[in-house]
């Protein structure tokens, strides 16, 4: 794709993040917005109905939970590159994806986070997880936000994961007196906990313990800017290559 413009289709253009990544393709000199999809637009409903009257190298997509799935199996059995923003995808979807895009050599990228702090986030606490036997993780969001817990804080509880089998060494054994309360157990026997308020727009702090001390790593996102750098590099990467792709942490390295 050297030298030559991108076109972006943008799954999802109706949304608080789908406006924010319209925009930031419009302002960038090397792409170029193909087309606006959303359910609640008045053009173009699905990315099917786009496909017959547009032309475009890849797709964003920062829809829903229910619809990724679907909409990623289409684009990469039509050829169509995708990067996928929408969290909510299950273990076996990913695998899924992941094979299909290197059956069909068709670039794919999963983030579950496009911040560069928060990835950063996630890096680290992979680094101390290395040095600490107990840890959980607690994520917090605004009160629409469908899924729990947050893609970020599962990819954050899977890269930890491969320091250790489990993060609970020398707990007790627990009795929830009220069902939950203790959030919900992830790899590694890391428990998250999911918080949905309003106030908030995305954050995510993950504790370590030990013998006479903690550790905390915490990440707050407080606009939807945050997240377009890392949309776009995205948006490059597929576009130049035609791997598969899951963590914008593989692109910025270590």
């Amino acid at each position: 794709m050297d030298n030559k413009v991108i076109k972006v289709a943008v799954c999802g253009a109706c949304g608080k993040m789908g406006q924010e990544v319209c925009a930031a393709v419009e302002n960038s000199a090397d792409m170029v917005l193909a087309a606006k999809i959303d359910i609640a637009s008045n053009g173009y409903k699905t990315i099917q109905d786009a496909k017959k009257e547009c032309e475009f190298d890849v797709v964003v997509d920062f829809t829903q939970p229910d619809s990724i799935y679907k909409n990623a199996l289409y684009c990469l059995e039509n050829g169509i590159k995708i990067v996928i923003g929408t969290t909510g995808l299950k273990d076996e979807e990913i695998t899924n994806l992941k094979k299909l895009s290197s059956e069909k050599n068709t670039g794919c990228l999963i983030a579950p986070n496009f911040s560069t702090g928060a990835v950063l986030m996630m890096m680290f606490a992979q680094t101390a997880a290395k040095y600490f036997d107990n840890a959980e993780i607690i994520e917090l969001h605004h009160n629409q936000k469908k899924d729990a817990p947050s893609g970020t804080a599962i990819k954050t509880a899977l890269m930890m994961s491969e320091a250790k089998k489990s993060f609970k060494k020398d707990n007790c054994p627990e009795t929830e007196t009220i069902q939950g309360s203790r959030g919900g157990t992830s790899y590694s026997d890391i428990q998250i906990h999911s918080v949905r308020m309003p106030g908030f727009m995305a954050s995510q702090e993950v504790i370590f313990g030990s013998a006479g001390q903690t550790f905390k790593i915490r990440h707050d996102s407080t606009d939807r800017k945050c997240y377009m750098d890392g949309v776009l590099l995205a948006v490059r990467h597929v576009c130049s290559k035609n791997d598969f792709v899951y963590g914008l942490e593989n692109l910025l390295g270590y």
